[in-house]
């Protein structure tokens, strides 16, 4: 009796450790097919230039698996907008501040297409770097850092794809249900000009995401973000964020590493 107890024990703490076929960085248990996809998305990412930052969470198991370079600080361009639509709304039902509807029609402006002077102008309106920044941290993204070469706004943030993988998950997991399903309806229908990253789990995941990117001090060199949620009730969230390095073509170089890494994950696994 105290064997087959010890027995039943151990296999139920399997779930939270590393499978004997789990990917390297992977913790929990994702199932085989997932596991044999992480691995290839791995080696592709690998074998693409630059480095790629890679958090992909199973929010009904727990699994969770990080690159290598999950922790690799990179600039994160316009993935912050997600984290100051969340402030907004958080601070507006705590009566800190009153959204109006040109105020309301700006974030969809920021989230839909990652508008910039959108972004600016409730950037500023709203105490800036002294009022968003200090809040960010609690809502996942704790890597995060300015420099002292640029300027401390919204665009010129250091951050990890750990922090996007945190930021996503607050969203989804810690926001009231309105402001949820509001942030996955715009993640849902972004303009074309974000359909890329994430996006590449293609329709039958039901993807939603925030992109960001940037040239990279013109040096022929890309960022290219990606952050967001795929299949049944948001079920899994994947956090990408690539730095081509110096390439040629930087840009269609990172969005074609960032959609082919969740492609190779997710393309053809749902609806099956």
């Amino acid at each position: 009796m105290k064997r087959r107890l010890a027995i039943t024990l151990a296999a139920a703490l399997t779930v939270l450790t590393l499978t004997s076929a789990a990917p390297a960085g992977a913790t929990g248990r994702f199932d085989r097919e997932l596991q044999a996809r992480i691995g290839r998305a791995q080696a592709y990412a690998d074998s693409r230039p630059g480095v790629t930052g890679i958090v992909l969470r199973d929010r009904w198991t727990g699994a969770v698996y990080r690159s290598k370079a999950a922790g690799t600080l990179i600039w994160a361009c316009s993935t912050p907008k997600l984290a100051m639509v969340v402030d907004l709304l958080l601070r507006n039902d705590s009566g800190a501040i009153r959204l109006s509807a040109e105020d309301r029609e700006l974030m969809h402006r920021i989230l839909n297409s990652s508008d910039d002077t959108a972004a600016h102008t409730l950037w500023t309106r709203y105490g800036g770097e002294a009022e968003f920044a200090k809040r960010f941290p609690s809502y996942g993204m704790t890597d995060m850092r300015f420099t002292d070469q640029h300027p401390h706004h919204w665009g010129w943030i250091l951050t990890t794809a750990n922090d996007l993988d945190r930021l996503v998950n607050y969203v989804l997991t810690r926001l009231p249900e309105r402001h949820r399903d509001y942030l996955v309806g715009e993640m849902r229908n972004v303009d074309v000009n974000q359909q890329w990253g994430v996006w590449g789990a293609g329709a039958a995941a039901r993807p939603g995401n925030k992109d960001g990117w940037s040239d990279d001090n013109d040096d022929g060199s890309w960022i290219m973000n990606s952050v967001g949620f795929v299949g049944p009730h948001q079920r899994y969230t994947l956090a990408l964020m690539n730095n081509t390095m110096v390439v040629q073509d930087g840009y269609e170089t990172g969005k074609e590493t960032t959609t082919k890494i969740s492609e190779i994950l997710f393309k053809g696994y749902f609806g099956k």
